[in-house]
């Protein structure tokens, strides 16, 4: 496992307190950082603090979509770490499975109000203050259901496509600063969120896969958090893929 410097680095990790937001997390803190872990789920939140380092870890209930929760949040960070130098944009939800003249249309809305509208609103908040350092390095959760997307899942497919077309946008107002701005795409993972659908359309999109296989969390927290180190100096607004071989582009 290589090791990546965050050394005197201060990471926001949203929907980490579980899955790929946690091993990134805990990727982060083996190399030296501190990180704010931000969450709505009050068990999660308190399970990390039981285990992780107190000093180095900063667990917080917010709710991404609420525009006062996240400026609290993002103000609560810098009031205790000091500064925001790395934003791992993970938190989602997938919502159900229904064709798209099905879909339920209050389903819809929430997936793309946390998804997309919760991940605007983070980097809203944070980029203000690594304009200020002129440092920053954001990466955000796309899926290979934003390239692709996926039959049966409109709300997240969508959600997911307009968040690679975010990082696209914020790389390029970033790209004159020290700030870099990328996404990756995951297929699918072995998530809580992701075995909490449907069986026949998991063996679908596992179906699709080349790989024959889940992405492993710390395969995905490895990609992230090279992305989010300051080694990445000159890639931005690009979409690093993590389909094992799905995706076409």
């Amino acid at each position: 496992m290589n090791f990546y410097d965050f050394e005197d680095r201060v990471a926001i990790v949203t929907g980490g307190g579980q899955g790929i937001g946690l091993s990134t997390a805990q990727r982060i803190l083996a190399g030296g950082g501190k990180v704010s872990v931000w969450d709505v789920d009050q068990k999660l939140l308190d399970a990390l603090t039981e285990s992780a380092p107190k000093d180095r870890v900063l667990p917080l209930r917010v709710d991404i979509s609420d525009q006062a929760a996240v400026e609290a949040a993002t103000r609560e960070v810098v009031d205790i770490f000091g500064g925001i130098d790395v934003l791992i944009n993970n938190a989602a939800i997938v919502g159900p499975n229904a064709p798209t003249w099905e879909y339920p249309v209050a389903d819809f809305e929430n997936v793309v109000r946390i998804g997309l509208i919760g991940t605007f609103l983070v980097s809203r908040a944070v980029v203000p203050h690594m304009i200020e350092r002129n440092y920053g390095r954001i990466v955000n959760l796309g899926s290979v259901a934003g390239k692709e997307g996926n039959p049966n899942a409109p709300a997240y497919s969508s959600t997911k496509a307009a968040v690679l077309a975010l990082t696209k946008s914020l790389g390029k107002e970033l790209a004159g600063r020290n700030i870099a701005v990328n996404a990756v795409t995951p297929a699918v993972a072995k998530t809580t969120m992701a075995l909490s659908q449907a069986p026949e359309f998991l063996a679908m999109i596992l179906a699709k896969i080349p790989r024959g296989r889940m992405l492993e969390l710390d395969e995905a927290a490895a990609m992230i958090c090279w992305l989010a180190s300051e080694e990445n100096s000159f890639t931005t607004g690009a979409v690093f893929d993590l389909s094992g071989g799905r995706a076409t582009y």
